[in-house]
């Protein structure tokens, strides 16, 4: 299951200077809000957050909230994530990747998660 998103990193800096830092708040964990130097950052959290809910198909909804999905850093600064153990259960979700970019004012975010999802009909 493949899911990838584009952030403006514009529309974060508004968000921020509009709201304040409890704009990130909405959508960042204390563990995540102390990962998050600039509005890049933040801005490329956004969009990983969103190309993971949509990696599972079906977005953030009441069942994959921002919360659900933790944004994590390894020693070399690559980024990864995990899930709510709920999403994990009813994935079976046995491996993630993610990838993070930002380049001219945009970030861009690609994850992969390798599971069950729900079987779709291919045909009618």
């Amino acid at each position: 299951m493949i899911g990838i998103d584009l952030v403006s990193i514009a529309r974060i800096t508004h968000m921020r200077e509009r709201f304040g830092d409890k704009a990130f708040a909405k959508f960042l964990s204390e563990e995540e809000l102390s990962l998050v130097q600039n509005d890049v950052t933040a801005a490329g959290f956004y969009a990983a957050k969103e190309a993971i809910s949509k990696a599972l198909g079906i977005g953030i909804c009441g069942q994959c909230g921002f919360m659900d999905i933790k944004i994590l850093k390894d020693v070399r600064n690559a980024p990864s994530f995990t899930l709510s153990r709920h999403l994990v259960e009813a994935y079976e979700i046995s491996d993630v990747s993610l990838s993070i970019t930002h380049e001219n004012g945009f970030a861009v975010a690609v994850a992969v998660i390798e599971g069950q999802k729900r079987q779709r009909r291919l045909w009618h």
